[in-house]
This record gives structure tokens, C-alpha cells and sequence, in this order.
């Protein structure tokens, strides 16, 4: 629960600016990772000294439910002559770490980052005859900042998030979310480490797709060509109502296509709702992965498996270096060039790292027949794994968000697989890897088009390739809430 309140006292929201007029008492009351981002935000907005803030009633570090303890709302003039209209800005503080006395952040030191290293942003366009800014934005970023503190995952510029539903629960197409730098706010070193500021930019859902299908920062920078659509500072426009492509239909799709076609997707892997069955025994063999356990016992990821699938879920693997998947007998490498920072925590988290069963015990299996099932919205992103990834000599993972197992397709030019191009399908414990010829990946996107028209698809769907002894289904959402997934 938050409440809207001047940020006045008795609230620590507007310190007196730091130097000789600041009163000597005054480091020791007032928390210096706080005061070090009001003093980008005084640089800014130098005639706002005390904007409206939402304040969390009860702190995180207290039971709260809320991980951000302030958002600051200001008022920004925009620059009519550069496309600059004007807007609401609002700032979060509690991402970093603001007191630093281990309370909400561990405190590493001065160097690397101030608690996840970031805190956000979000311009949202001013109404005619707004006097007060939205509130609702400031909700929108507590539920983002809950997402980074559950799963310990940051955000980096380019990064997407899909929220299917509009940003102020309207009518709005605005229903997702690109990450990007703030045009304006710079970094700031903290006494506990360095903040950056990341902008939230609201998206229809095609430019979301785009995003998926090319990469978040070339959907950017079309959206930075389209006044109406963002403009230079990529402003939000909760009444827009075309998409980038429908607004300059021929010359920004095709872009995004060329873009596709040159650079593939950045986008290396997701959790989805999926599963995969061995069909080359019998359902009764004890060893078959269909049931993914031993006795009562679920087999799990081991620490190292998921160590290695990790991998695969970052993006920009291969922007800079050949593609490569960590050999299985090491731990994660070092040394790989990545497009974004690494997570503390990745997507696949603590409650799958350690192995039910023994790693060494755990062998790698040839299989000679597979079958794999995805729920529509997962499906739907097979093309974008082919085409994207594939056919950039890539590799792909879907990490199920139901049960603890994993899909990574990859191509020939991947290296570290335990799948090969003699032993295309290859298991090891719950985790399949999946090698395909350039020649297969070509022939599967042919066979897979209606995937791209989700209102002409019916469910079940079945694609199979007897000569290839792969079988792919597409199921309702339903089949995977089965415990047996």
C-alpha cells in the first residue's frame, strides 16, 4: 500500500543540497544512496525541489510489500522544437541501495553496483489540462521492481517485458514494455556503488513481437524516428493508437525484416509452458524422461545443468564470439561477450540448483525419437527460434515454468552441445538438446507457417516429420497444469 504525498518532511525527499551549506548532521540523517540520486534529479529539475512522490506507508525492509520506497514525479517541459512534447517523469529509488547498511542490499563496495545497479524511469506524455501527474506508473514500477527482487533477475537496455494487459488498465494498446536508457538521467556513483537509470518505454504488442523476433534496441530506435510514437526521448502515449507499422507501414517493416535477416534475434531463450517426451522405449522403462522422476523422487536440473542453461536463457551469447554452450563437466565460463550485464540471479533459480540425483549419475542419452509439446504462445515463438536463431548458426532454450526441464535447440555451429549432428536428439537428465541441420530448420519454417497466424489456429495441433523422428504438438494451457508436466 502506498500513499501520495508532497515529498516535504517528514519524509527524507528533498535534502538540502550536499557541500559546505549542507548542516553538519545532516550525512548522518539523511540516507546517502538517496541523496546521491536526488542530487541527479536536483540537476534536472533545479525549479521542482519537492515533487509529488508515492511513498511505500510500510518500507520493504520492514515486512512492506512494496520494494521501492519512494517514486518521484516530476514535471518536464519537453522541447517542442526537437518532437519533445511535454510529460510526467517519474523516478524510482530502492532498486539501489540507498542506506547501505545491509538492510535491503547486501553492500559489495564502492565499485561494481549500488544494490541491483539501477532504478527506473517512465515519461509519460502530459494531457491537456493535466495538473497533477497519473499515479498509476508508480504501480506499474513497484510490480516491475517486485519481479527483480523475487527472482533477482535486472534489466538491462533492450530488454522487453510482456505485460498482455494496458500499462494504466484502460483500453489502451499500450500493453508491454521496452527497457532503455534515460536520455537524461546520468549514472550516478553512490557511496555504496554506481546507479544507472533505465527508462520503461509502453509498446503495442507488434512492436513487442518485433522486438522478440529482431532485438529490443532496433524496435527502439524506429520508435525514436516516430514522433507520435516516442520521439527522441521515447515518450509514452497511452492514446496512441497505431503501431510504428501501421503508421509508416512499408518503410518500418522493413527494416524490421532486413534487420531480422541480417542481425537474427538476440533473444536466446524463455520460460514457457512445454515438455518433452523420449519416444524411442516404452512408456514402462524406468529410465524413460517422459516421467522425468525415479520412485517419488523428481529428477531435478543439477547445479551444473543449470549452470549451463543459464547460459542459454542470456542474450548476445554469440553477438561478438563464436556461439558456445559451456561444456557439461565445467562450471559456468568466464570470458563470454555478452549484450547485457550477467543477472545476480538468473531466470532459473535457487529451488532447481541442486540435483535430486547425483550429476555423475546422471548419463547423456542418444534418443532416436522425440516429441515435443509447447502451449500456443510458446509455440507461437518456434519461428522466431528458427528463423532468428537457427539459421544465425544459434542456439534457443524453453525452460519449463511448470515442471524442471528444459528445450535448447541448436545449430551446427554452436559448439559445447551434447547433441551432434550423428546424435541429433540427446538428454541428460531432464534436459534436451536438440541439433538442427540448416537444411531441417528451413524445411520445419516452411511446414510451420500458420504458427505465425494465431487467429486461424485450432488446438491440438500436431506437425510431425516421420524421417526425422520428431513430432511437435501444440496444446491447450490446461495439458500443462497436470502435475505429470
Amino acid at each position: 500500500m502506498a500513499e501520495l504525498r508532497p515529498s516535504v518532511a517528514p519524509g527524507p525527499a528533498a535534502p538540502p543540497a550536499s557541500g559546505p551549506s549542507a548542516p553538519p548532521a545532516f550525512a548522518s540523517l539523511f540516507p546517502p544512496g538517496l541523496h546521491a540520486i536526488y542530487g541527479e534529479c536536483r540537476r534536472l529539475y533545479p525549479d521542482q525541489p519537492n515533487p509529488l512522490q508515492v511513498t511505500a506507508i510500510v518500507k520493504y525492509w520492514l515486512g512492506g510489500p512494496d520494494p521501492l520506497d519512494y517514486v518521484s514525479m516530476y514535471r518536464n517541459m519537453g522541447s517542442p522544437s526537437a518532437n519533445i512534447p511535454e510529460h510526467w517523469h517519474y523516478i524510482s529509488f530502492g532498486l539501489s541501495d540507498l542506506y547501505g547498511d545491509n538492510r535491503v542490499h547486501e553492500f559489495t563496495g564502492t565499485d561494481g553496483p549500488s544494490g541491483f545497479g539501477f532504478e527506473l524511469t517512465f515519461r509519460l506524455k502530459r494531457e491537456t489540462g493535466e495538473s497533477a501527474p497519473p499515479t498509476w506508473p508508480a504501480e506499474l514500477m513497484q510490480g516491475l521492481a517486485r519481479y527483480v527482487f523475487q527472482s533477482e533477475n535486472t534489466f538491462c537496455s533492450g530488454d522487453h517485458v510482456s505485460w498482455h494487459s494496458p500499462l494504466d488498465n484502460s483500453e489502451s494498446r499500450i500493453q508491454h514494455m521496452l527497457l532503455t536508457e534515460d536520455p537524461q538521467m546520468q549514472p550516478v556513483q553512490t557511496p555504496f556503488g554506481v546507479v544507472t537509470f533505465l527508462q520503461i518505454v509502453g509498446v503495442c504488442t507488434e512492436e513487442l513481437h518485433s522486438a522478440q523476433q529482431w532485438n529490443g534496441q532496433g524496435i527502439l530506435e524506429l520508435l525514436r524516428t516516430v514522433p507520435i510514437a516516442g520521439g527522441p526521448w521515447l515518450i509514452t502515449d497511452m492514446r496512441r493508437g497505431e503501431t510504428i507499422f501501421e503508421i509508416d507501414p512499408h518503410l518500418q517493416q522493413e527494416r524490421v525484416d532486413k534487420g531480422i535477416e541480417t542481425d537474427g534475434s538476440n533473444l536466446s531463450g524463455v520460460s514457457a509452458k512445454c515438455a518433452w517426451d523420449d519416444l524411442s522405449r516404452p512408456p514402462e522403462d524406468d529410465e524413460d524422461s517422459r516421467s522425468i522422476c525415479l520412485g517419488t523422487q523428481p529428477r531435478r536440473l543439477s547445479g551444473k545443468d543449470t549452470e549451463q542453461i543459464r547460459e542459454t536463457l542470456r542474450r548476445g551469447l554469440e553477438i561478438n564470439s563464436k556461439p558456445v554452450l559451456p561444456p557439461i563437466n565445467s562450471q559456468r565460463q568466464n570470458g563470454l561477450t555478452y549484450d547485457r550485464a550477467p543477472s545476480r540471479k538468473d531466470s532459473l533459480g535457487s529451488d532447481i540448483s541442486t540435483a535430486v540425483i547425483p550429476h555423475e549419475l546422471i548419463r547423456t542419452r542418444q534418443l532416436e525419437s522425440v516429441h515435443l509439446k509447447f502451449n500456443q504462445e510458446s509455440g507461437a515463438l518456434i519461428p522466431l527460434c528458427l528463423r532468428g536463431r537457427l539459421l544465425h548458426g544459434r542456439h534457443f532454450t524453453y525452460k519449463s515454468i511448470t515442471g524442471d526441464m528444459a528445450i535448447t535447440f541448436v545449430s551446427t555451429g554452436v559448439e559445447g552441445a551434447f547433441a551432434t549432428e550423428e546424435h541429433p536428439y540427446a538428454a541428460h537428465g531432464p534436459w534436451l538438446q536438440i541439433l538442427l541441420t540448416e537444411e531441417f530448420v528451413e524445411k520445419m519454417l516452411e511446414d510451420l507457417e500458420d504458427l505465425t497466424s494465431p487467429e486461424e489456429f485450432k488446438l491440438p495441433k500436431e506437425y510431425s516429420w516421420p524421417e526425422k523422428k520428431l513430432k511437435v504438438s501444440i496444446l491447450p494451457d490446461v495439458v500443462f497444469d497436470s502435475p505429470l508436466h
